[in-house]
């Protein structure tokens, strides 16, 4: 309910890895994202601090990103960020910033993309379940005025 929601320009600093698990699809890769300024002492463009997120995906946003991105590339992700705290006896305390994805895509500002709609995946093939019969029986013809109701049991499907 409360979640804070980012939205990140960087380039991508490591090769996705892509999982199936039994959730579904996921895949994570490291999101470097520089700060720029313009120095106006060396009146040049001057990077800043660089931060590092390990982006997250699931389910059909991994399976396309996994098709997608590659490192170097420049993206904009969008997601839920989760900032975790750890430490180790004897070890120094490290933090971590990880951003469950909802929406991923190249930055076009620094180039193009040609877009391509995924495809829906077809059933697997012993899961094809026959048509049911939805034919009205006709009455069978009894000979007299009075039209004759008859009545059909539903047609089971398997």
């Amino acid at each position: 309910m409360h979640e804070t929601v980012v939205c990140v320009v960087g380039n991508v600093a490591t090769a996705p890895v892509y999982r199936e698990l039994a959730a579904g699809p996921s895949l994570r890769f490291r999101l470097a994202a520089t700060a720029r300024y313009w120095d106006r002492e060396k009146s040049a463009w001057t990077d800043g601090h660089t931060n590092f997120f390990t982006v997250w995906a699931n389910r059909q946003l991994a399976v396309n990103a996994m098709a997608s991105v590659e490192v170097g590339q420049p993206l904009v992700v969008q997601g839920r960020l989760k900032v975790r705290t750890d430490g180790r006896e004897g070890q120094q305390q490290w933090a971590s910033a990880d951003i469950d994805a909802t929406a991923i895509g190249h930055d076009l500002s620094r180039g193009t993309a040609a877009f391509r709609r995924a495809g829906k995946p077809e059933p697997p093939a012993g899961a094809a379940r026959p048509e049911p019969d939805w034919a009205t029986p006709v009455p069978p013809d009894t000979g007299e005025d009075t039209p004759v109701q008859q009545v059909s049991e539903p047609a089971t499907v398997t």
